[in-house]
């Protein structure tokens, strides 16, 4: 118990004491019923998954292909108008990675600046003190 804190009444730690074990039952009552309609669900879907496998392999397998094809088309087509967008704004003069380089140069001078009036600031604080 934390220093600060006044006792409990023995009657607010029964209660939570029995809100506690009251919780924790109920979800140990629903963990087991969980487990066991998992169980009995796959001991009743196992026979109809054997004899239509033959069927649902290759449909899975036929969906996955689909759909990583597509995902691929997407990506490879979302690329490709990037590029095409870069390369007009590249050939059109508007060259980012320039302007970046003027920014961070403009930064730089700032904080040159910056340092160079916060050194000058001391030292003229430091000559006007006895």
């Amino acid at each position: 118990m934390a220093q600060n804190q006044p006792p409990q009444p023995a009657s607010r730690h029964l209660v939570k004491t029995a809100t506690a074990v009251t919780l924790s039952g109920t979800l140990m009552t629903l963990s087991g019923l969980t487990l066991a309609a998992t169980v009995i669900g796959l001991v009743v879907a196992t026979p109809v998954l054997l004899i239509f496998s033959p069927v649902l392999v290759p449909a899975v397998l036929t969906l996955f292909l689909l759909f990583a094809g597509f995902l691929a088309s997407g990506g490879l087509g979302a690329t490709a108008a990037f590029v095409l967008y870069w390369t007009y704004r590249f050939l059109t003069g508007k060259r980012p990675m320039e302007q970046l380089d003027r920014i961070r140069g403009r930064i730089a001078g700032a904080a040159t600046e910056a340092k160079d009036r916060a050194q000058e600031h001391l030292k003229a604080g430091r000559q006007g003190s006895p």
